[in-house]
């Protein structure tokens, strides 16, 4: 079960966002992420549970930040309920989407997973909710997505196979580069992995 933590930053200006301390194991269901987040000063921010099917389908998410939570699901498309502070006010989502993304690096682990992309590289059009910090307001993104390499590192415990996305913001056009080894991401805008007390999870 990979435990450790990512440091989270602006991917323009590099300024400190968060720590987000996590573990992540595959699991009967599928696999399953959990995370608690602080800020740089060590105040918490915010939590993050994912589920996924066999398949990389969301069968549940809860996310935590700036006092709002959202709750989600694969049904329909993608649907979601999300309450204000005061836990007055729950606003609840519909949308033809295929997953959910976000700041946390799980979406990431979770889209590769979803899509199973294979070499030689071929780009895959994904549709996905994605939940923007503070305040988790929800805002539909198109991407694409191919895999342009997959390399073996010798480690101590055996070879770690690490695969390079690239990913396309359809909207913006705007081109980056994910690397991912088994269900922890290695290096991606904003993501820097600072900590891995137990080597990468591999998926059957």
């Amino acid at each position: 079960m990979p435990r450790g933590r990512y440091a989270l930053h602006d991917p323009h200006d590099h300024t400190p966002l968060a720590h987000e301390d996590f573990q992540c194991a595959p699991g009967p269901s599928g696999w399953r992420y959990v995370s608690q987040l602080t800020t740089p000063t060590g105040d918490h921010s915010g939590s993050v549970d994912l589920t996924l099917d066999d398949l990389g389908r969301p069968l549940r998410l809860e996310l935590h930040a700036g006092g709002w939570q959202v709750r989600g699901a694969a049904l329909d498309g993608v649907t979601w309920v999300r309450t204000d502070p005061t836990g007055t006010h729950a606003t609840e989502g519909n949308v033809q989407a295929h997953a959910f993304t976000g700041t946390s690096p799980a979406f990431l682990v979770a889209t590769a997973r979803l899509l199973r992309l294979t070499l030689p590289p071929s780009a895959t059009r994904v549709r996905l909710v994605a939940f923007t910090d503070p305040v988790l307001a929800p805002r539909t993104v198109d991407q694409s997505w191919a895999l342009v390499e997959r390399e073996a590192h010798a480690t101590d415990n055996g070879p770690l196979i690490v695969d390079e996305y690239q990913v396309t913001a359809l909207d913006t056009g705007e081109r980056h580069t994910v690397h991912i080894a088994g269900d922890v991401v290695l290096a991606a805008p904003g993501v820097e992995l600072e900590d891995l007390a137990s080597p990468p999870s591999t998926f059957p």
